[in-house]
């Protein structure tokens, strides 16, 4: 079997043990672990990009391993470490709204009409 296919073929593996659940439907939590596969992949790609951008900008032609090679200096690294923090922070708004609205709900309309009346 080829390196490549060897990878392939662990991502397909099951992992041991119950798959954690962390919401009632079972399907809302296949969708938020897709959602975030999805996520991290399109991160990496934003970095390769990054590096591509890069490397055109310092030499003005590339080869696949220059790609592969590439390490970022300080100042670089430092630059995608801020853009990986805003893009996460972009796609886990919504789930932190979530959490926020759990964690401080809404008081129920009752409570907010009879404060009201009170007055």
């Amino acid at each position: 079997m080829t390196e490549g296919l060897d990878w392939i073929t662990r991502a397909g593996a099951r992992a041991k043990g119950r798959r954690p659940a962390f919401f009632d439907q079972p399907a809302v939590d296949r969708l938020y672990s897709l959602t975030l596969a999805l996520a991290a992949e399109l991160s990496a790609t934003r970095e390769r990009l990054d590096t591509v951008e890069r490397l055109l900008e310092a030499g003005g032609s590339l080869k696949r391993s220059d790609v592969e090679d590439y390490a970022p200096d300080h100042a670089a690294g430092q630059a995608r470490g801020e853009d990986t923090r805003a893009y996460i922070a972009r796609i886990m708004r919504g789930f932190q709204q979530e959490v926020e609205a759990m964690e401080n709900p809404d008081p129920p309309i009752l409570d907010i009409v009879h404060a009201l009346s009170a007055r």
